[in-house]
């Protein structure tokens, strides 16, 4: 009796998350774009250029989603999201996926319903002070008024480390990265903390970035990437492998400059079962086989798309560091594609 009543709440269950699994991938074709929720502006992450066209290393994974789905990595529908709203618009069904710096921690993952499809970005949390202030470790800044993101995992982190070291804080809530900044630039907060990548980002677009220093202390892991919806596992599946293919990509020597040449058949099983040329991965996910191609065409492989918005040729200047590649003593890892 058991087993059979186990087996129909299965297969209901499997029912369940098909007809919402399908529903997303059909209403992305149907519309004819992606709805992406990003951040509400974070240069080198997602930020509109002068021509008001989102850019940014986030956004180069909604531009791969979108040329893997539609064909197109122009046929996206940007959402600016802030910390609180973010997972709202996700749920409702507002975007069919977020990519907005956003941390993997249990909560979001079991209690909000959520998938992480991976990480597209290793982070902790820093701070930022004015060179003036003459401070050059966290645990100086007792009494400190301290700007934070409301609605951010920097929230709970932040009043464990001050506790853990027997300091005290004044909080100034802020809702957006640009309210942070003005705030902080206004001299309304001593401190803005917030992911390190965060901190060096905003800090690019200051008139004297040298007057700005980011402390040494990286207070937690803020491991950052795309997420969808629970019960959306065909869908979660084609976001997760976009990603992957553009990890996968920079491992395998695949680059928007070679592509088209690699396209034409190698010697490499793996690189041609990514390009399409040998197997059916395409279709085991309800696309075409040149799903793959065009996501890593978008904006090039994973290591292209950092350099470009965020590496260390860029204002921003990031450094891979624990972003390179596992070959190259990163965290960086996709599983096979095969």
């Amino acid at each position: 009796m058991k087993k059979s009543v186990f087996l129909g709440a299965l297969t209901l269950a499997s029912m369940g998350a098909g007809v919402a699994a399908a529903a997303t991938l059909d209403d992305v074709k149907a519309r004819g774009k992606l709805n992406c929720g990003v951040t509400t502006g974070l240069v080198g992450f997602a930020a509109p250029d002068a021509n008001g066209v989102w850019e940014g290393f986030d956004v180069a994974v909604c531009r791969a989603v979108a040329a893997a789905v539609l064909g197109d990595p122009m046929a996206v529908e940007f959402v600016p999201t802030t910390g609180k709203t973010r997972f709202t618009a996700l749920a409702s069904g507002e975007i069919d996926m977020l990519a907005r710096n956003t941390t993997w921690t249990f909560s979001r993952d079991v209690d909000l319903k959520f998938d992480f499809v991976g990480v597209n970005y290793y982070d902790g949390q820093g701070f930022m002070v004015p060179k003036e202030l003459g401070v050059s470790s966290a645990k100086e800044l007792d009494g400190a008024t301290v700007c934070i993101q409301t609605g951010t995992t920097t929230e709970l982190n932040l009043a464990d480390f001050f506790r853990a070291n027997n300091i005290s804080y004044e909080p100034v809530p802020i809702e957006t990265n640009a309210e942070a900044q003005q705030q902080y630039l206004a001299g309304a907060c001593d401190v803005y903390t917030t992911d390190a990548s965060g901190l060096a980002a905003t800090r690019a677009t200051f008139e004297d970035p040298s007057a700005h220093v980011l402390l040494p202390e990286i207070i937690s892991k803020e491991p950052l990437g795309p997420l969808v919806r629970h019960g959306d596992n065909e869908w979660g599946d084609i976001v997760r492998w976009t990603l992957n293919a553009l990890i996968s990509a920079e491992e395998l020597g695949v680059t928007s400059a070679n592509i088209g040449e690699l396209s034409a058949g190698t010697n490499n099983p793996e690189v041609n079962r990514l390009l399409g040329t040998e197997g059916n991965l395409g279709e085991m996910l309800g696309l075409d086989a040149e799903w793959a191609k065009r996501a890593i065409m978008a904006g090039g492989n994973y290591g292209e798309v950092f350099e470009k918005n965020i590496g260390e040729a860029t204002p921003i200047g990031l450094a891979r560091g624990l972003n390179a590649q596992w070959t190259d003593g990163g965290l960086l890892y996709s599983p096979p594609f095969r």
